[in-house]
């Protein structure tokens, strides 16, 4: 029929695009795991910044990688998912990794916000000063938020797997019209306020940084000065604007498939599978042309391979 062939023909570009994406996903992120670990290797130590880089880029590697085994399993052997408890651990790990890099995401912007914002409040200064103290407090946090989605995640799709099989039998991804239960409603509010949680503190951090930067200028303006600081204020906020527009993408994304589930049309389901792993890999690839030692590394390889490209 017109609607299975339609469906067929949304798996097998989804699969491939998800495939591309992760493969680009997974190159970038080890190219940012490589470099930060040559630099601690050099330097025999690990600032703030390069911890919450790191942790952000080991969590999208191995995002990517089970995406890509999801994508692999979905071609050679789907029947696989028809087993309990493949798929619920499928959805553990994805909804596990996917909350790590929005929370991790959300104390890198933190993190810019208290080191370049200035503020004169005794807390804001606090802050400040014992900020190093506290990513690694704030990383452990953002672990156990994702150990509560992961465990969500599997209840949810549980649930969803057992109603599946008293209903129906296993249908494909894009034809599967399940119907939401009432026992599911409260797993899906937790996990969308957690979600929202971590929407909220950027939103606050970008605020905050853009008051701080407007206040600052007011100064310099009215005494004629001139400050490095306002060029680490312009260069924050440009990174913190573009990650906020790419995280509320994403967000978007996350809680349309939480509140619809497996009740969407092919196409809204088809364009959120392919911006939730394209956008993780976007904000990767601008963490790194916003650092310049990353930025140097990344073209002086590109050069090196484009060398030995033209050498053959």
């Amino acid at each position: 029929s017109p609607d299975k062939f339609n469906a067929t023909s949304y798996d097998a570009m989804a699969m491939a695009i998800v495939t591309l994406q992760a493969f680009a996903g997974m190159g970038i992120n080890a190219f940012i795991v490589s470099v930060l670990c040559v630099a601690w290797v050099k330097k025999k130590s690990f600032n703030s910044n390069e911890k919450i880089l790191m942790f952000l880029g080991c969590s999208r590697f191995w995002y990517f990688c089970i995406a890509l085994v999801h994508s692999f399993l979905s071609v050679i052997y789907s029947s696989c998912f028809y087993v309990h408890p493949i798929p619920q651990l499928f959805a553990t790990i994805q909804f596990f990794f996917n909350s790590c890099n929005t929370w991790v995401s959300s104390c890198l912007c933190g993190f810019y916000c208290i080191k370049i914002a200035n503020f004169r409040h005794t807390f804001f200064i606090y802050l400040k000063a014992k900020i190093d103290r506290i990513v690694p407090r704030l990383l452990l946090a953002s672990v156990l938020l994702s150990l509560l989605m992961g465990i969500l995640g599997y209840d949810i799709m549980d649930r969803l797997f057992r109603k599946s099989f008293n209903s129906t039998k296993p249908e494909n991804l894009w034809k599967q019209n399940i119907g939401m239960d009432e026992h599911l409603y409260p797993l899906v509010f937790t996990s969308g306020f957690i979600l929202s949680m971590a929407f909220t503190a950027v939103a606050f951090f970008a605020l905050l940084l853009l008051f701080s930067l407007w206040r600052h200028k007011r100064k310099m303006q009215a005494t004629s000065g001139k400050d490095l600081s306002m060029e680490a204020h312009i260069k924050a906020m440009k990174s913190i604007v573009f990650f906020f527009f790419v995280y509320s993408i994403n967000f978007t994304c996350l809680i349309l498939s939480l509140v619809y589930v497996t009740k969407m049309d092919v196409t809204v389901a088809f364009l959120i599978l392919i911006l939730q792993y394209a956008l993780p890999g976007v904000h990767s690839l601008s963490l790194i042309f916003s650092n310049p030692h990353m930025e140097k590394t990344l073209l002086r390889t590109l050069a090196c391979v484009k060398c030995k490209v033209c050498m053959r």
